[in-house]
Parts: C-alpha cells; structure tokens; sequence
C-alpha cells in the first residue's frame, strides 16, 4: 500500500484503499486528487512528496467522503497547501460532521462518529473551473455523492472518483451507496461512452476500458430496484423494507451498514416514487410503500 505508481508523463497514483492522484505542474509542483482516509495516509503522502523533492500546491477533492478528504487537514498543515471541493461537498469537507449527521438523519451516536465517516476538519475553498490547473477538466458525476467530479489531467488520464465500484466488491457487497439515484444511472450511461488514454477508478483497478463495468454497476442497480419493487407488493414500512433486503443479499447489519445502506435505500424509494413505481400512504402512524 502507498506505492506511488507512474501512469504517464506527469500522472501517477498512490495506491491505497482510496487511489489518491499526484500530478505533476512542473518539475518542482504537484497537485493529489484526494488524500486518502486519515492523518497517517497523509504522513505516507508527505514522506512520498518529500522523497522525490516534491512541493505540494493544491488537493484537488473529488467529495467529501472521509476517505477521499481524510489526510486534507494533515497535508494542509505541513505544506500550507490548497484545497478544492465542489460546491456542497466543500461544506462538508469544512464541516465534516454533516456527513454522519447526514447519514443517520439527526446528530450521529459515538457509533458513527469515527474516522471512516468523520474526516478532521480542513479549510477548503469551493472548486470550480478558474481553481484547476493549466490543461486540467472537471468532469461532473453526480449521484453517489452530492456534487462529485472527476478530473481529466492534462495527459489524458481520467479519475473517476466513486462513480462506479468493481465486479468483486459489488458481488460481495452487493449495495453500494448512492445518494441520488437517477443522477447515479445518467452518470454511469455518460461515462460508458467517456474516452482516455487511461481510467482511475477510486476502488477498482486502472483500466483503458470502462464501459463493461459501468454496464455492470448500471445492472446491478436495476437488480436493486426489481427486489425492492418486489417487497413492496406486499405494503411495507422502511424497517421492515432494509430488514428483508439485507436478508435477500445474505448481509450483516451493523450500525455503520445500517446508516449506509438504510440511506441508500431510502434514495431508491424516493426514486421509485417519483417514477411512479410506488405510492406511500399513513396507516396508524407508520408510513407504509407500496408497489403501484
């Protein structure tokens, strides 16, 4: 792990749970995509940096997801460096604690309140185009995460960030986490027909071809959809909804998958609402999803 790979000229990943982009501006200046999940994956980025003479000007963030955001206060603090993230992904990288508030839906227990969902604060200014680099593109993917990007370096090396999860993991997870499900799926469809020297997904291996496994995660959300329809013939309440899911897909439930997972679900049934394929109503205080 942390193995700094060289895909081009100027472009390299470390490989960590998280792949984590360096760019180089010029012989002296680098720029990451992300910085990993904590303050000890920013010490290996640092001493990465510091082996080959590196100065670190700007993290450019992807989202604010605690992997993606979690050395930024660390690297920020040694290097007095930049940090870009998009719109409302900028709050939540100012404000790290709206991403667990935002999961469980009210101010998170200690349960959630931990590094894999709680980055430390850094000071991030918001990205847009004027904020990159000479030669770089900001490419919207939207769905997994509020205002999500990924970014063509100069090289034609394009980083995907979360946009879409490997045949390995979504088999044996099964559900991955989506915020909006629509914008998920027109993500997908636009980066199936994306071209470049060389694709970075953020949990997957790099590929020159990408368009099979965004069909992949495209099929696997349309699986998703079909069982929770499925469960909905029957009239059926949230709990018992994410109860019977996690039974189908042979998963354990645990307070980090129950806010993961739950806020997922929720994103599909808000989805299927209001593409007519559901309908809700009250009944003694609960409210109750149907399949139309």
């Amino acid at each position: 792990m942390y193995e700094l790979v060289q895909l081009s000229e100027q472009t390299y990943y470390i490989n960590s749970p998280a792949k984590i982009g360096l760019v180089k501006l010029d012989d002296k200046n680098v720029c990451l995509i992300d910085s990993g999940n904590d303050k000890d994956a920013g010490r290996k980025i640092r001493k990465i940096l510091e082996s080959n003479g590196w100065n670190l000007t700007a993290i450019y963030n992807t989202h604010a997801n605690a992997d993606h955001i979690g050395g930024n206060k660390y690297l920020q603090g040694q290097t007095d460096c930049k940090i870009y993230a998009p719109r409302i992904d900028c709050a939540f990288t100012n404000h790290p604690i709206l991403e667990p508030a935002f999961l469980y839906g009210g101010y998170p227990p200690k349960d959630l309140r931990h590094k894999f969902l709680l980055a430390q604060e850094s000071k991030a200014e918001e990205l847009t185009p004027d904020t990159l680099p000479e030669g770089f593109e900001m490419i919207k993917l939207p769905g997994h995460f509020f205002d999500m990007v990924g970014f063509r370096t100069p090289d034609n090396i394009l980083f995907l960030a979360d946009c879409l999860s490997s045949k390995e993991i979504l088999d044996k997870y099964q559900i991955g986490f989506i915020y909006d499900v629509a914008a998920y799926l027109e993500t997908l469809e636009m980066v199936k027909n994306l071209e470049a020297k060389l694709f970075v997904p953020s949990h997957t291996e790099v590929t020159e071809e990408i368009s099979d496994l965004a069909q992949y995660n495209i099929d696997k959300v349309r699986e998703i959809e079909g069982k929770i329809l499925e469960l909905c013939e029957t009239p059926s309440y949230f709990e018992e909804i994410l109860k019977n899911l996690f039974r189908e897909y042979q998963l354990e439930m645990n307070f980090e998958q129950y806010v993961l997972i739950g806020s997922t679900v929720r994103s599909y049934l808000a989805w299927l609402k209001e593409s007519g394929k559901l309908e809700v109503y009250f009944e003694d205080n609960t409210l109750f999803w149907k399949k139309i």
